[in-house]
């Protein structure tokens, strides 16, 4: 007779308790457990001497480097779960992946393709492309449908030059010069349609994704604290962090203690309680028996 084995773990996410959390969500007196995300701002942009080339109907630029940017601060619902949350992952030495969504699904998501492009450059013996980061990216949002909150933002520069790509929660991408992601990316989106020019300095496109993720703080409950930048070019990354507290703690202007006579007293009454001394012990410390 054949001995039963049991079933081989599956890797992955695994979403089998979903429906059963749903269907407990009604029926039990309260609330299944929260989760912190990432009501986030962050940006990148692309910085250097650009040149327009038509092909194909296709503007192909050519820039220095890549700028991305993120605030750091993560929320439970209304809470601020942490205020210096770092949201710019490391996928591999020249590329960089910005998230926004479910601060575990956005952690757990790079890890893995970091993971993954390690394995590829021990593979082929070459640095890996922004592209194939993309690509294994998309694959595996799509693949679970959304189920995976991570909107990112990924950037890098490679053997083809710099690269920037947006990918959403459900697999979708976008190849853009500037792009934006998550809850203030509204606000951000209109300082960068305003001050982007396509030959920007490394400084000016400092300054511009800098105020931007500004404008994300405080213009959006779910953005806040400090600014952190990340700045890669050809054979090097310089990670800044943070470039700026933009949320700096203030200093109180006075003190909660007033002195005496400060609030008029209306009247005073001192009562005298009798009691009696039943007994008195006094109990010192006895060594735990641990036999």
């Amino acid at each position: 007779m054949a001995a039963l084995c049991a079933e081989p773990p599956k890797g992955g996410f695994s979403f089998e308790n979903c429906a059963r959390d749903r269907h407990q969500a009604g029926q039990i007196p309260f609330p299944l457990a929260r989760y912190i995300t990432y009501k986030t701002t962050h940006h990148s942009i692309g910085w250097g001497e650009c040149t327009h080339t038509q092909k194909n109907t296709n503007d192909n630029v050519h820039m220095d480097g890549v700028v991305l940017g993120a605030d750091t601060r993560a929320t439970e619902d209304t809470v601020v779960a942490d205020k210096n949350c770092a949201k710019i992952h490391y996928l591999s030495d020249n590329i960089y992946c910005c998230g926004a969504g479910t601060a575990a699904d956005t952690e757990m998501t790079t890890q893995l393709i970091s993971a993954e492009l390690e394995l590829h450059r021990l593979n082929t013996g070459r640095i890996p492309r922004v592209g194939t980061a993309n690509r294994l990216l998309k694959q595996m949002l799509f693949r679970y449908q959304g189920y995976i909150g991570a909107a990112l933002v990924l950037g890098g520069v490679d053997t083809t030059g710099p690269s920037l790509y947006s990918i959403w929660p459900h697999g979708s991408t976008d190849k853009l010069p500037y792009v934006t992601m998550g809850s203030g990316s509204l606000a951000a989106m209109a300082v960068f349609e305003d001050g982007f020019k396509p030959d920007m300095t490394r400084e000016e496109a400092m300054k511009l994704v800098r105020d931007a993720i500004a404008a994300g703080i405080f213009n959006d409950l779910g953005s806040g604290s400090n600014i952190d930048l990340c700045v890669i070019t050809q054979g090097k990354v310089e990670y800044i962090r943070p470039h700026e507290i933009a949320n700096q703690k203030g200093v109180k202007q006075g003190k909660y203690l007033y002195k005496r006579g400060t609030t008029g007293v209306l009247s005073t009454e001192v009562k005298k309680v009798e009691f009696d001394i039943i007994g008195t012990e006094i109990r010192r410390h006895q060594p735990m028996e641990t036999q």
